[in-house]
């Protein structure tokens, strides 16, 4: 083929190549790119759009290929930059960092003007565990670009991972003195050496910058902060008084700065361990906060979190209710109020606030749950079902809340005489966790009212109460299966020893009345039915036994 043609032949192919590369049809434009090759292999071009399309690859072969192909570019081109950061990306995918780095220092020593690299090539020294020639590098940029943030917060990094702490230090001060109004630069610097076991050096340098810019209320907060994990808690707490005191201070940082104190009391909670002084400090805070800003739904949020972490619920519960007023949309807040109203069974406020939850969070499984649990309490059983397999829905991927959800709907789907689908909940609760008390306990319970799977029944219960031997009203439900199972003597045992525990209700006293019954003692009986009536029993038959001295 003459030479003019194969060039001609070539320049289509490569246009066709740019063609599908702009239409990111990869494939064909490797292709066209190849065929080009073929026809002209002595083009630099071609040889580095070839490289371009295999670098996009993540397989290994493909980067080798794409290495290759960069390398005969560069071989037949050296002074364009392009090919150089090609070339350095390629090796740095191949984790060979210092093959990457050593291009780029080719790339500076061939083509002027390309200083501008010298961050992307110091960081290739970092990833090639290299840092004093990473610092080199960065001193490298500085000279021609300049002191910058950059180069100085990573050479502060750099000498600290080394424990040149005085070198560290060094950089920070220049970083600082060319730029002394940045406070960034000041905070920054003292939190890199708190993180690195210089906390006493960190206070220092903001107990400096607080003299000669005393409003400078991020420097306090940081400062508040260092004092309190120094033991220096006089300090700190001045500061964050002051903090507070300033109105020109943003809410958000006082609401953050209040969270580390609650944080100080949530892990006392759990230690078990009391500190009015930090409780009362931390009150006062907050009713500045709420003071100055009673609008802000955050501000009541963070002040429910102090008294939930203090065990005063109430207190807790009335302020995420007035996050909720001020129009909160922190879900945390709406899940926590309504765990609060369902420990004190306040059901109509419960239902009221999931409700509304639901509409803000419709994918917020646990409040789908709680109005469940609300609606089943107040007997609503068909909203309570719909809630409650909507909440199922949601946490597939939660076994144990699954299981809750299960035990929930077997209660709700018995009220409604839906034994079937009772039953199937319930199995599902156990599957998930098969020593569950209170689902072993109802269905056991129900399907002996059922009188329905005794056997299994008698199974559950027996299990339940060999861990809770001392627990009245497992007992009854066992003593109630086996009265089912016509086992009267085994039942009179079990319910003697659960009325002997004390405190028996009317059901105890009427479940054993109705086993001496069977057992031929209707005097004893009738007195345990009378018994049972005078504790208030609800059941409308007690009378009618105690008159006629049979069962109902």
């Amino acid at each position: 083929m003459p030479l003019a043609t194969r060039m001609r032949e070539a320049e289509h192919s490569f246009a066709e190549g740019e063609k599908y590369f702009i239409l990111e049809d990869f494939a064909k434009s490797l292709y066209y790119f190849q065929r080009a090759l073929e026809l002209n292999s002595e083009n630099a071009a071609i040889h580095y759009k070839v490289a371009e399309i295999l670098a996009k690859g993540n397989k290994q072969d493909d980067l080798l290929r794409a290495a290759q192909s960069i390398e005969t570019a560069l071989g037949l081109e050296k002074k364009n930059k392009y090919f150089y950061i090609l070339a350095s990306s390629i090796y740095a995918s191949l984790n060979n960092f210092s093959q990457a780095a050593q291009i780029l220092e080719t790339m500076m020593e061939e083509i002027k003007g390309t200083d501008e690299y010298l961050y992307e090539l110091a960081a290739l020294y970092q990833y090639d565990h290299k840092p004093e020639e990473a610092i080199k590098v960065y001193t490298r940029a500085e000279n021609i670009l300049g002191i910058n943030e950059v180069s100085s917060l990573q050479k502060e990094r750099l000498y600290l991972e080394q424990g040149k702490v005085n070198e560290a230090i060094q950089e920070g001060q220049r970083l600082m003195a060319a730029f002394p109004e940045e406070d960034r630069y000041v905070l920054g610097f003292a939190e890199t050496l708190s993180q690195f076991k210089q906390g006493d050096k960190a206070i220092g340098y903001l107990e400096n910058y607080l003299m000669v810019h005393p409003d400078a209320g991020d420097a306090k907060m940081m400062l508040a902060g260092f004092y309190h994990d120094s033991g220096k808690e006089q300090k700190s707490r001045e500061l964050m008084a002051s903090v507070f005191d300033d109105p020109s201070l943003p809410v958000n940082n006082k609401v953050i700065l209040l969270g580390s104190q609650v944080a100080v009391l949530a892990q006392n909670q759990l230690k078990n361990i009391k500190d009015p002084d930090t409780e009362t400090f931390s009150i006062a805070l907050f009713d500045k906060l709420r003071k100055s800003n009673p609008n802000d739904p955050a501000v009541h949020v963070i002040g429910g979190d102090l008294f939930l972490a203090m065990n005063k619920n109430s207190e807790a519960e009335e302020e995420y209710r007035n996050a909720i007023r001020c129009k909160s949309t922190s879900y945390d807040a709406w899940e926590k109020l309504s765990y609060l109203e369902s420990q004190q069974n306040e059901f109509d406020s419960l239902i009221a606030h999931t409700e509304q939850g639901m509409e803000l969070f419709p994918n917020q499984a646990r409040l789908y749950y709680l109005n469940g649990y609300a609606q089943l309490r107040k007997k609503h059983y068909r909203e309570a079902i719909g809630a409650l397999e909507q909440a199922k829905k949601l946490s597939s991927s939660d076994p144990g809340l699954v299981g809750e959800i299960n035990g929930l709907l077997g209660d709700s789907y018995n009220a409604t005489k839906e034994y079937q689908k009772s039953d199937k909940a319930y199995d599902e609760a156990l599957a998930v966790n098969p020593d569950n008390d209170f689902i072993l306990n109802n269905y056991s319970y129900y399907l002996a009212l059922r009188k329905e799977n005794l056997e299994k029944a008698e199974k559950m219960s027996s299990r339940l109460i060999k861990s809770h031997p001392e627990n009245a009203s497992y007992l009854d439900t066992y003593s109630w299966v086996l009265y089912m199972r016509e086992k009267y003597k085994e039942a009179k045992k079990i319910m003697e020893k659960a009325i002997g525990i004390g405190n028996a209700n009317a059901t105890l006293f009427e479940h054993y009345g109705d086993i001496l019954f069977q057992l031929g003692k209707i005097d004893e009986a009738v007195e345990q039915w009378q018994k049972s009536k005078s504790l208030d029993n609800g059941n409308a038959l007690i009378d009618k036994k105690i008159a006629n001295r049979k069962l109902y």
